[in-house]
């Protein structure tokens, strides 16, 4: 009985607490309180919503929220994976050492479908993952908990295409999310659609060529370049043949192509090329056997010349015939995945720091790098949902 009595007490100053600080804070004047909110990190001001009604309605503006995105500090970046098999993630700073327990926190899923199915990351873009399950997409935002369920698009519901690429991106100039995607059927037939979350709405897009396109062998999924506005493919055209890296405009809803490296075609002939994002640059990672992963980044937007060799990861240290680059730290070193179970950590010199086995899964884990935000997705409140 002594236990519960103080229990209840306990409860009862903890709720006197949190209203006299929703008292104090009308003591400062308003903008003063939004401009030391707005220098706070999400997880802060998470938490802060629960201090009084008046920061919750605050913190949960559109407004304040987009501000507090586009504001010139730093942004937190983690990294996102699922756990095999169930419908729970994993969220990693990968900033910190990848052995420190604090540095993981798990994220559950509950708005997936409860039969088991894969899930897949389609793309990832303002604090927003696309997720790929049981048929369907989803739109998540790993840091709030909200998401929106992707109506199937018109091609999907007639059957018989098989979507060959996937993109995620924002159009700065609606304030609207993306998604792109390329399907093809048995007879070479190839629709583009692009679903507008603003408008909850998918439309197919005329006039588009991508026949030449090999479409058949794997899905795509796009590396978003913030900087232009672009989705990027790296892809192969079965005419010449040769590969080359496929541009989606999201501004101007258009496809373009970007040289690769002078050189470089026949590389990917004969090696494995995976198309990414590093920092503020397109960036490519050649794995050969049983030779070293080179890293090359594009340092000027669609200059062949600028394509620069940075990092050759050791194949001493490093089995890089299984090694997969996914992103960089705030410090220059490179993150990558090893043989789809184990993350590892190399310096500017591509030699190995640290590795960190998570989870035996002979089909890999998808991973993704997400940046945390409390942005709300552009349309109707009814629409969205959020994780309590």
């Amino acid at each position: 009985m002594r236990h519960k009595i103080t229990k209840h007490l306990k409860m009862e100053r903890d709720n006197h607490i949190i209203e006299e600080r929703g008292k104090n804070t009308e003591l400062l004047p308003q903008e003063l309180i939004i401009e030391i909110l707005l220098k706070l990190p999400v997880k802060s001001l998470s938490r802060f919503k629960c201090v009084c009604k008046s920061w919750l309605s605050l913190i949960s503006d559109p407004h304040f929220t987009t501000s507090h995105f586009e504001l010139d500090t730093p942004h937190t970046e983690r990294l996102v994976f699922f756990v095999p098999r169930t419908r729970e993630a994993r969220s990693i700073d990968f900033n910190l050492p990848l052995q420190d327990d604090s540095a993981s926190v798990a994220l559950k899923l509950e708005f997936l479908p409860p039969k088991p199915c894969d899930i897949q990351i389609r793309g990832s873009c303002r604090g927003f993952v696309l997720l790929d399950s049981c048929q369907s997409l989803w739109v998540w935002n790993p840091s709030t908990g909200a998401h929106k369920k992707v109506p199937s698009s018109p091609t999907v519901l007639m059957g018989m295409f098989f979507i060959f690429l996937y993109g995620f991106g924002y159009d700065p100039s609606t304030n609207d999310y993306i998604v792109v995607q390329a399907s093809c059927n048995l007879y070479g037939l190839i629709r583009v659609e692009i679903f507008s979350l603003k408008d909850n709405a998918w439309k197919e897009m005329e006039g588009i060529n991508l026949s030449k396109i090999n479409n058949w062998n794997d899905r795509r999924n796009g590396s978003l370049l913030n900087g232009v506005n672009a989705i990027h493919w790296l892809t192969y055209r079965y005419n010449v043949p040769e590969h080359f890296i496929l541009a989606f405009d999201l501004m101007e809803r258009n496809f373009t192509e970007v040289p690769l490296p002078i050189g470089f075609k026949e590389n990917c002939d004969f090696n494995f090329c995976d198309l990414g994002v590093l920092g503020e640059f397109l960036s490519l990672c050649v794995v050969g056997h049983h030779c070293p992963a080179e890293i090359w980044v594009m340092e000027e937007y669609r200059v062949q010349s600028s394509w620069t060799k940075i990092i050759v990861v050791s194949v001493d240290q490093v089995p890089t015939r299984y090694f997969t680059l996914i992103c960089s730290t705030k410090g220059g070193d490179i993150v990558g995945k090893l043989r789809s179970t184990t993350l590892v950590k190399c310096d500017a010199q591509g030699q190995l720091l640290e590795r960190q086995y998570y989870y035996d899964c002979p089909n890999g884990f998808p991973m993704t790098v997400y940046t945390e935000s409390l942005l709300s997705l552009p349309f109707d409140s009814e629409q969205a949902e959020n994780d309590d």
